[in-house]
Parts: structure tokens; C-alpha cells; sequence
């Protein structure tokens, strides 16, 4: 594969990609594009940034003469892949909603196919590893038992629910299958600056139509907040994640943004919502209020986290930032001379199942697993390579 990490070699490339995946395309210009990349390098980019969908769209809509014919198939069957993989993924989330129903334990699709519905209205238009729930934490071990029962495996074993310890999420995969569910909720959310108000998001919660269904999910404005801090937490090192608030915000025009501005300052996650609003918007040109534009670009922290995204973004995560560069970058998430090092302090220290558990045996020294996460970040992340 080529080298991403050098991501200046790929400048024509990654032109193209922006230009595919604006809501407002120029498709004269994307012609042009087209006629300068190296077609090879455009493919694996735009799996590595999770836009092939928007990529293939793209081409369909141009003159054959533009893309080499084993391209053009080649295009086609990933993404006939991807529109396979989708179907499945979409039986498999009703499939869990109709579970947790009949044993009484609500739950919010998040992110994945609904997100998918609301920003392209096509929920084969991107790719998505796994399916996404918000639960409510008192739900979790019923929700466990439940996913164990239809043949589920549970990466956090009912005995350290009932220990109390709280994962990064809670995990689950068939054997027999590459299906993963991740349930999340108000303590597994930790990137959230502040905790979320997880029965505002439920009271909140609307019905998004897919395949003849309907399925409960976020309020827009609620997704919106959640992709924003997602993508932070990320380090938006992906262009799908930015596409997608590009998209939000140009397909669901009856955005109240009041509300979202409301919905991310509950959370302390305005700069986070303003910075996912201004990628949009710059690299995009994703079309926003007058207003609501003026405000995320007069957020100076928000300047500063898109000077450190737009370095490492075209690499697809192949060139991470380093230890320092994290830090300084969730200090900036936070924001305030005592709730940011509080905030990073608090991502440094709180331990998660790879904390806890190793080898399928459960730590019984909370002290120590404390003492354990800073180092095992240190290693973690001062490793070279892909994040």
C-alpha cells in the first residue's frame, strides 16, 4: 500500500476527495481533478477516510472517458460490498431494538445507519464497523444478559458490571460473523467534556424511517453535538466524519440551532461544535447561517484545534499526532485554566477495560489500574503508524 503518512504525495488526490464530498459539488472541477490523480492512491485514500461511497457516487455522475474502465469496476464492487454490508447491518439493528423492546429496556440508535439516513438520506452511502446504542446504565447488565442469550459474545463479563467498573463501551461480536454492538451511555462517554444528559437526549429522541422501519434515535441537534465531540475525539483524522456534519447541515434544514448550541453548551462542547462546523464549512463548503457561522468562526479555541486537525488529517490517521500533541489537543477540547487540565487528568487516569481486564481476568486493585492507564497510554501512543 502507499505510503499515507507522506500525505503530500497525495495532494491531487486528496483535492478530489473534498470536491467529492462536498454537499455543493462542482462537477466541472471534479472533472479536472480526475484528469490529475493517480488512480490507485485515489482508491485506497478514499477507503482509508471511509468515503468511498461519496467517491463512487461521484464517478457515476461523470463522462466514462474520466475514469479508467478496471477503476470503474473496481469502484463498483467495494461498494456493492458496502451496500451488502449495510443491508446487514440495518436487519441486525432492528434485530437488537426488537430485543431490548421485549425485555422492556429502551435504547437510541446512534451514529451508523441512522446517521447515515439522516445526512444522506441513503444508509449505504458510508461504511460503519459496528452498530451503536445509547442505554441507560441501570439497562446495562439486563441489556448483557439479553445480547448473551441471542448469541452474543460480551467483551465486559456480567461480573464486572456487577464489580461496578465502566468500559470505554460495552462490546459485543458473534463468532460466527464480524457483527460488533457497542452499548453507550452518560459514563461510557467519557470524551464528553462534561456528562451527558443522557435523559434530555432520550426525552428529545425522534424516529428515523429506514428500510419501512422506523428506528429511535437522537434529535438532530443532539447527533449533531455527538458526531462533533466524536470526531475530537478522534482528532478528526478522517474525512467521513467531517462529511457527515457537512452533510447534517445541508440536508436537515429545519436544524434549531439555538437548540444545538443549547444541546453542545449542556456539555461544554461548544468549541467542539463550532471546530466540526467550521471543517465543514472550509473545506467543504458546507452552507451554514449567517449567524451560526459568525459565531464558530470568532471561537479562537476552535482556530486552534483546526490549525493542529489540518496537519494530520489528509493522512487518514498514518500520521498520528504524538504524545505531547494529544495532550495539548484535549487541553484544548476542554478549554479553561482549571476544567482542562481537570478533563485531561481525567481521560489520563480513569480506567477502562484494557485497564482492567487482561487475559480475561478481572483486576481487583482499582489503585492500581489508576496508576497502570498513564504509563499504558504513554506506550501506546508513542508508537508510530496508524492511530
Amino acid at each position: 500500500m502507499p505510503n499515507l503518512a507522506d500525505w503530500t504525495s497525495f495532494r491531487n488526490e486528496w483535492s478530489a476527495l473534498l470536491e467529492c464530498t462536498s454537499p455543493v459539488p462542482d462537477r466541472s472541477h471534479f472533472s479536472e481533478l480526475l484528469g490529475l490523480v493517480d488512480w490507485p492512491r485515489l482508491l485506497v485514500l478514499a477507503e482509508e477516510h471511509g468515503v468511498l461511497g461519496h467517491l463512487t457516487a461521484k464517478l457515476n455522475a461523470v463522462d466514462d472517458s474520466w475514469v479508467p474502465p478496471d477503476f470503474r469496476q473496481a469502484f463498483l464492487e467495494r461498494h456493492r460490498e458496502q451496500v451488502f454490508s449495510t443491508l446487514r447491518m440495518t436487519a441486525e439493528l432492528f434485530r437488537v431494538l426488537e430485543l431490548f423492546e421485549t425485555k422492556n429496556i429502551q435504547a437510541l440508535a446512534i451514529k451508523g445507519p441512522v446517521l447515515a439516513m439522516q445526512t444522506y438520506g441513503d444508509p449505504a452511502m458510508r461504511s460503519y464497523g459496528d452498530l451503536d446504542f445509547l442505554v441507560r446504565q441501570h439497562d446495562i447488565r439486563r441489556a448483557t444478559e439479553a445480547m448473551l442469550a441471542s448469541g452474543y459474545q460480551a467483551a465486559v463479563p456480567l461480573s464486572a458490571i456487577d464489580d461496578g467498573k465502566i468500559p470505554g463501551q460495552y462490546l459485543f461480536s458473534k463468532p460466527d460473523s464480524k457483527l460488533l454492538v457497542e452499548l453507550h451511555n452518560d459514563f461510557t462517554l467519557r470524551y464528553f467534556p462534561r456528562q451527558l444528559p443522557i435523559e434530555d437526549f432520550f426525552a428529545r429522541q425522534i424516529r428515523v424511517r429506514l428500510d419501512a422501519q422506523e428506528a429511535p434515535a437522537l434529535a438532530v441537534e443532539d447527533e449533531l453535538v455527538l458526531i462533533c465531540i466524536h470526531g475530537a475525539k478522534h482528532f478528526w483524522e478522517r474525512l467521513i466524519w467531517i462529511a457527515d456534519v457537512a452533510a447534517l447541515v445541508t440536508r436537515q434544514t429545519g436544524i434549531d440551532w439555538e437548540r444545538a448550541t443549547q444541546s453542545a453548551r449542556a456539555v461544554a462542547a461548544e468549541h467542539l461544535l463550532n471546530t466540526g462546523l467550521q471543517l465543514a464549512a472550509d473545506l467543504l463548503r458546507a452552507q451554514l447561517p449567517e449567524k451560526v457561522d459568525a459565531r464558530a468562526r470568532a471561537d479562537a479555541r476552535a482556530a486552534q484545534l483546526i490549525k493542529a486537525i489540518l496537519q494530520w488529517l489528509p493522512a487518514a490517521g498514518y500520521a498520528p499526532p504524538g504524545l505531547f500533541e494529544r495532550a495539548l489537543f484535549r487541553l484544548r477540547m476542554r478549554g479553561g485554566v482549571l476544567a482542562a487540565p481537570a478533563y485531561l487528568l481525567r481521560l489520563t487516569l480513569v480506567p477502562t477495560e484494557e485497564d482492567w481486564q487482561k487475559g480475561g481476568q478481572l483486576s481487583e486493585n482499582r489503585f492500581l489500574d489508576i496508576l497502570r492507564r498513564p504509563f499504558r497510554l504513554a506506550r501506546k501512543y508513542s508508537r508510530s503508524g496508524k492511530s
